[in-house]
């Protein structure tokens, strides 16, 4: 049976179209207006609020615990100050990225960590002989998101603290109403954002304080179609779409190592023994076959191909997670998995996979697209990622 999270009281009365999908053994919407429309300009023009609830919440205590946290994922902990938090992969032995998500320091023994795939059962095997304990308290513990230029102007007007020193990836406590929640700087939408993480007691206070106070400034709930549109703008990975998890993967091409999605930035090489190093030293010597790139598709290639059969473009207005082929001299040399028609941007953009000696910023390959059942190839440029990095993000 399908859950519901603690804020489904007010969410389902809200779902106008009862548009809801499956998220980690939860009901969540797709969208609440009949149109996700203006949930996503609410993300980039005033405010979105979502309810991110099912993630996989996991708590880590004891004297050992910055050490298990160091051995299972790939940044420093032993560089992570209380207060601080990272956004990481971990992998398996191979090296191969596991899940991803991110690792909060609430205190010098106590961490929690976010992950879209249950990991409960491996932290604690990698923690056996530690002086330390892992709690799931996914079940426990609510989070909403709320992104966008008017979040921290609606934060300061709820909660009984100042905001405005909190920095890009860092975590404070704080209260709103009496109402005890952590508060982190962060987000999925590559805008100016934060979570809110609250006991399940006070979900429903703190979604009704939250409403109250942002209306005026245009906060508006938004459901997973919105937030679809935003991810691929900022260029994030979403697992299940862009790579797939080492312990779902039947066969070697389905593999990724955080260097083939674009996350070698987060494997300091230089710090002590964790899970995968060794292979990720092979690798980050030999170099990678792959690399994960934005691709910029050409308008104008798009449209010939349209006029060509007595048509305007017709693009969808929602997010597509398929594959979709990528060619370079009629030869396939990669595949896009996510992609969509940014409003904001006025562009075509698609997050893929492309062979290594294509995937310099700048290059120029071919995107499959199917116009009237007919496959037809538009000129991409490959690009750096995110297509959207506004200034406000880490002000």
């Amino acid at each position: 049976m399908l859950k519901t999270t603690p804020f489904h009281p007010r969410t389902a009365a809200l779902c106008a179209g009862e548009n809801w999908r499956r998220w980690a053994g939860y009901l969540a919407a797709s969208s609440y207006e009949l149109l996700h429309d203006r949930e996503y300009h609410s993300i980039r023009n005033a405010a979105a609020l979502f309810d991110v609830t099912p993630l996989y919440k996991y708590v880590i205590r004891g004297p050992d615990a910055h050490r298990l946290v160091d051995r299972v994922i790939t940044r420093d902990v032993m560089r992570c100050q209380v207060g601080q938090v990272l956004y990481t992969p971990w992998c398996d032995g191979a090296g191969k990225v596991i899940d991803d998500g991110t690792v909060a320091r609430l205190d010098e023994q106590v961490f929690r960590m976010t992950a879209a795939d249950p990991n409960l059962r491996w932290l604690a095997d990698n923690g056996r002989g530690l002086r330390v304990s892992v709690e799931d308290v996914s079940q426990q513990v609510a989070a909403l998101s709320i992104q966008g230029p008017n979040a921290r102007a609606i934060l300061e007007q709820a909660v009984e603290a100042s905001l405005e020193s909190l920095k890009f990836f860092r975590v404070t406590s704080a209260v709103a109403r009496g109402i005890p929640l952590s508060v982190t700087r962060t987000g999925y939408t590559g805008d100016l954002g934060f979570e809110l993480w609250v006991a399940n007691q006070h979900a429903l206070a703190l979604w009704d304080l939250l409403i109250e106070v942002g209306t005026p400034y245009g906060l508006a709930p938004a459901g997973l179609l919105a937030l679809d549109l935003a991810r691929i703008e900022a260029g994030l990975l979403l697992i299940d779409v862009d790579y797939i998890s080492s312990r779902r993967a039947m066969i070697a091409m389905q593999l990724s190592s955080p260097y083939e999605l674009g996350l070698g930035w987060t494997v300091p090489l230089d710090k002590g023994p964790f899970v995968g190093k060794r292979a990720l030293e092979v690798e980050h010597a030999r170099g990678v076959a792959w690399q994960f790139v934005g691709l910029d598709v050409d308008w104008d290639s798009l449209e010939r191909l349209y006029l060509d059969v007595g048509l305007a473009p017709t693009l969808p207005t929602t997010a597509w997670r398929v594959s979709v082929p990528v060619y370079r001299r009629g030869r396939q040399v990669g595949y896009a998995t996510s992609g969509c028609w940014s409003p904001l941007l006025k562009k075509y953009l698609a997050l893929g996979h492309v062979e290594t000696p294509f995937a310099a910023p700048g290059s120029s390959v071919e995107m499959e697209i199917t116009i009237e059942h007919q496959r037809k190839r538009a000129v991409a440029t490959v690009v750096k990622t995110p297509f959207f990095n506004p200034e406000r993000k880490r002000a």
